[in-house]
């Protein structure tokens, strides 16, 4: 109904300008009058076409940001529910190990649920979160673990993604250290500088115990794929993904621009 008023105001405005520049009987009056008549359409058009683009534009963007959302959402839940069990283990068997697992899981969550939503933390608590993980694992795990954390981090409060490389650590733990019965180890790296990203993790694991399992080192999984996903989401045409499997080792390496 409004719209029909505005056509019929405008329509009728129209008509009374066109009716006045008629009786003023100027030739020249009259070909401005009609030459604006013929680029007013055009210029809404344009600005129609623009006002569409923009709401495009925000519906897409609005489906990414949905879309990192989920793909953050399904960061490390059995990890939690595994963590969860051990804690019970140890709070029956009154271990001294038990208010240490608690803090260092306690942190981990709340770094999941409130600053995993964000846009971007600093380095410094991503990588207080990959070593809440590793010290986890490590208490965790049976055995004896080869782990080594090489960090060359150029600004400690630089701003990046939250939760981006703990799949590949995850991954390294669930598909290498859990298959092994003895001489595991994880060695990862992460540089970052203002210009570039770069983190690299290299495991080794037990071929057959993985086929045993129906997995297979190299082809993906959920894990891997979130990560290409969303490097893919955040980092489009300026992130390199590769992962390699060589004998029972396996090498993962991400590189992004920030340029």
């Amino acid at each position: 109904m409004k719209t029909f008023l505005k056509i019929f105001l405008v329509s009728g405005l129209y008509a009374g300008v066109l009716y006045a520049v008629y009786r003023l009987n100027n030739s020249d009056l009259m070909m401005v009058f009609i030459t604006l008549s013929l680029m007013i359409p055009i210029v809404f058009l344009i600005f129609d076409k623009f006002k569409q683009a923009q709401v495009i534009d925000r519906l897409h963007q609005e489906t990414l940001k949905a879309e990192l959302n989920l793909l953050k959402s399904q960061i490390n839940p059995h990890f939690f529910f595994n963590t969860l069990n051990n804690l019970y283990g140890l709070a029956v068997a009154k271990s001294d190990l038990a208010p240490e697992v608690i803090h260092k899981l306690a942190q981990m969550m709340r770094f999941t649920i409130y600053d995993g939503r964000k846009d971007s933390v600093s380095v410094e608590e991503e990588i207080a979160y990959l070593e809440n993980f590793i010290e986890l694992n490590q208490i965790r795990q049976q055995h004896q673990i080869d782990i080594r954390f090489s960090k060359n981090i150029a600004d400690p409060k630089q701003r990046i993604p939250p939760l981006l490389f703990i799949n590949l650590l995850e991954n390294a733990f669930k598909h290498g250290v859990e298959t092994l019965a003895s001489q595991p180890y994880i060695h990862f790296s992460l540089h970052t500088s203002h210009q570039a990203i770069a983190f690299m993790i290299e495991n080794n694991f037990d071929a057959q115990v993985l086929a045993k399992n129906k997995l297979k080192r190299g082809q993906g999984g959920l894990g891997t794929d979130n990560v290409r996903r969303r490097l893919a989401l955040l980092f489009p045409n300026k992130h390199r993904y590769q992962c390699s499997v060589n004998e029972d080792r396996y090498t993962a390496k991400v590189e992004i621009d920030l340029c």
